[in-house]
């Protein structure tokens, strides 16, 4: 896995075999950031389930100006740190979502795009997205991706959809504020 444009093209990704992850295919990530390319200049993205940190990295490396990583798994925290080692701008936070994101909410820190690409059996969008939106943690026009496969989003009122694709029986649904 490498990096597919940017400041960081060609850049190997590791840890695409650890247990848990499931990092997006390249032609998915790049159909991906295609669709969000106009949005990247200077945001402030949060990459909330990073595991190998392949979405936040390529933000990073097409123009955002940080990138939070969040993940559980001290093996994927330790692959983290070493794929974001010559990255700028990544902060590394090892906490699960729920407190990621309070934590956010306390330092008051808002996010011009969030990637959401939870373990896909655990459900875990539609949690993520009220707790983002409980806390204002999402800039106005700002954007929340979600990869997934079967879990059906409950899109808040607060929210439209912006663009989603459909990749065999993955889908990629942007939302907006």
């Amino acid at each position: 896995m490498r990096i597919i444009s940017g400041k960081y093209k060609g850049k190997k990704i590791n840890g695409f075999d650890i247990d848990g992850t499931r990092p997006t295919m390249d032609r998915v990530k790049e159909s991906l950031f295609a669709m969000i390319q106009n949005n990247l200049k200077d945001s402030i993205c949060l990459d909330l389930f990073a595991g190998t940190g392949s979405l936040g990295i390529e933000a990073l490396s097409c123009g955002a100006k940080e990138c939070y990583f969040v993940d559980n798994n001290i093996k994927v925290i330790k692959i983290l740190e070493e794929n974001t080692k010559t990255i700028e701008n990544s902060i590394i936070i090892k906490n699960d979502f729920v407190n990621a994101l309070q934590y956010f909410s306390k330092q008051k820190i808002k996010f011009d795009i969030i990637f959401l690409d939870p373990p896909y059996k655990l459900n875990l969008i539609n949690p993520s997205i009220k707790i983002i939106l409980d806390n204002n943690l999402l800039k106005e026009n700002g954007l929340i991706i979600c990869e997934y496969e079967s879990e059906i989003l409950n899109i808040e009122n607060t929210l439209n959809i912006y663009k989603e694709r459909k990749y065999g029986s993955k889908k990629i649904v942007i939302l907006k504020k």
